[in-house]
């Protein structure tokens, strides 16, 4: 950037503004995560306080110079970074603990500095995976992280049967088939964008082996668990909140697990048997392999 978020803030009531800002023509990285740094810079260096509002996304793409699209991926990477929360029809804000996020995004990028990747991830729809690795993926194209092997296991529900969520207010046992079959294509999506943004990497001749599997169960989504490379385990549970979402041209209620606003906690394996960091990650591992080799069903791409 060509000066300091910082210097450049103003508020206008109680919404910070940003005058205008231009993007580093040298620097590698797409435009949107040059935004998304600069709005990461200033949460994390308390230029917009906690609790407070961001600038409207137009406001975002006129002090950057991008279009409205580059700032909705950017508040998509902060967001599922933990650093800001949607409300509906209100705009974007700090989240009011983001001065602790729990760093997913940093672990990523460094267990793909390894030879040997593994991610397994346990979730709704595998929306934030697919934003969280597009970084190291980008990375890896460019030369600048060189794993040999990637290994990616996701676990999702079966949102072709009936389950605790989501679920319309109504009770409308129709209207719920709705919202699982809207949430079934959201996971789709990012599934099959993740397994094909990876395994190119293999057609590419980058990585020796990259592969990408899914299975669905049939319990509702109730947490969300990343497990990096056998030692480190992020979890954080869904808290379940009354969500209007798009039905087609309607507006269907529902009561749904907001991955957003899930607190995410880090677990390591430190070597020490006896650390409940250690137990934990064991622990983790063991119920996801348990869950994959027994009820979990394969998806077929």
């Amino acid at each position: 950037m060509s000066r300091d978020v910082a210097n450049l803030v103003s508020r206008v009531g109680h919404v910070a503004t940003i005058g205008r800002m231009e993007l580093d023509r040298d620097d590698p990285r797409p435009p949107y995560q040059q935004v998304a740094a600069a709005l990461r810079a200033a949460i994390l260096g308390r230029t917009f306080q906690p609790g407070e509002q961001l600038p409207s996304q137009n406001e975002l793409a006129t002090t950057f110079g991008v279009a409205r699209m580059t700032v909705q991926q950017a508040l998509r990477i902060i967001r599922d970074e933990g650093l800001t929360v949607s409300r509906q029809g209100s705009g974007v804000f700090v989240r009011e603990r983001a001065a602790r996020p729990a760093g997913l995004r940093p672990h990523i990028e460094r267990i793909f500095d390894a030879e040997k990747v593994t991610i397994d991830f346990v979730g709704f729809t595998s929306e934030t995976l697919h934003g969280a690795i597009t970084e190291p993926l980008d990375k890896i194209r460019s030369g600048r992280l060189t794993p040999r092997d990637i290994r990616i296991r996701i676990l999702l529900p079966d949102m072709s049967r009936p389950l605790a969520l989501p679920v319309a207010v109504s009770g409308d046992e129709a209207a719920s088939a709705r919202a699982r079959a809207r949430s079934a294509a959201i996971s789709a999506r990012h599934v099959g964008a993740i397994r094909d943004s990876v395994e190119e990497l293999q057609d590419m001749g980058l990585v020796r082996s990259a592969t990408v599997e899914s299975r669905v169960h049939g319990s509702a989504p109730l947490f969300k668990a990343y497990i990096l490379s056998a030692t480190d385990v992020f979890f954080g549970f869904y808290p379940v909140r009354e969500h209007e979402v798009r039905d087609g041209d309607d507006r269907l209620a529902t009561y749904d697990s907001l991955g957003r606003d899930s607190e995410l906690f880090h677990y390591t394996d430190d070597g020490d048997p006896e650390s409940p960091g250690t137990q934990f990650v064991a622990q983790a591992r063991l119920w996801f392999d348990s869950m994959w080799d027994t009820i979990a069903t394969k998806v077929t791409p």
